[in-house]
């Protein structure tokens, strides 16, 4: 009857299902009657029956992830709603993050989950200036995003301004925006995905300092390890420079890769 565990209940009347069909199924304990609006089965998503009894829907990091967008992994895993600046308090549970803004993008009356621009807003807003900027090319990438439509948009924030200004479609990863924006400030040339020796580099610092992130999912193979090691050789027999620094080394040991590449700098490996 309910697809995904939770529907309107105007959908369940369109699908057949009458006034005194669904009451009789509440009473039996089937299904769960949930702000007169909804009808919840007990395998409904907790986050949407969340967003439901509260009258909201889910909202920045929580809909980041639920699209698929790549979330640094320091940010905390809390629910996040968006309710309407006067919405009832009600039904909200503990624990929730509630985001009370008006919508940017209009979404159907019987949606539980915000819009992309919505979501964008919030986590600029949410975050700090790093990490928002990981997601938001995160979801440039995820969702096939136009950078220009992007920037027309009328954002309710100088954060969310911001990072529609900051924001490129280049990176390949969100570890590849989390050295690049930490890299630029030191303020050398940085240039992403530039083909060199027939594939492109994470990295290109300077002219000469090639920096590779290396994300677990796409450098576990032995077949993707061979053909960075001998793409790698190429690189060195064309006079680059090349430091490859894994996922955990720039999650979990920054300092280290951050003295490692000042250290090449100081010796102008980039020149």
């Amino acid at each position: 009857m309910l697809r995904g565990g939770i529907a309107a209940r105007t959908a369940a009347g369109d699908a057949g299902f009458d006034v005194r069909r669904v009451r009789d199924a509440a009473r039996a304990g089937d299904v769960e009657i949930v702000r007169r609006r909804w009808i919840a089965t007990g395998d409904a998503p907790p986050d949407d029956l969340a967003a439901a009894r509260a009258g909201g829907v889910v909202a920045c990091v929580s809909a980041a992830r639920r699209r698929g967008w790549w979330i640094p992994p320091a940010v905390e895993e809390r629910l996040h709603l968006r309710l309407a600046p006067k919405a009832a308090r009600d039904g909200i549970g503990d624990g929730i993050l509630v985001h009370w803004t008006r919508a940017i993008v209009p979404v159907a009356r019987d949606a539980l989950l915000e819009s992309i621009e919505d979501t964008l807003a919030h986590v600029a807003r949410c975050l700090g200036t790093e990490d928002a900027l990981i997601v938001w090319e995160s979801a440039i990438r995820t969702e096939k995003l136009d950078l220009e439509a992007l920037r027309r948009v009328r954002w309710p924030s100088l954060a969310a301004r911001a990072c529609a200004d900051a924001a490129g479609s280049q990176a390949d990863s969100g570890l590849e925006t989390m050295v690049v924006s930490r890299v630029r400030g030191w303020g050398v040339l940085v240039r992403q995905q530039i083909v060199i020796a027939g594939r492109p580099v994470d990295l290109l610092i300077g002219a000469r300092l090639i920096t590779q992130c290396d994300g677990w999912q796409f450098h576990s193979s032995s077949a993707q390890r061979s053909a960075d090691i001998a793409h790698d050789a190429e690189l060195r027999l064309r006079g680059y420079t090349v430091l490859r620094f894994s996922y955990a080394q720039i999650i979990h040991d920054w300092p280290s890769v951050e003295r490692t590449l000042q250290r090449a700098i100081a010796a102008g490996l980039h020149l």
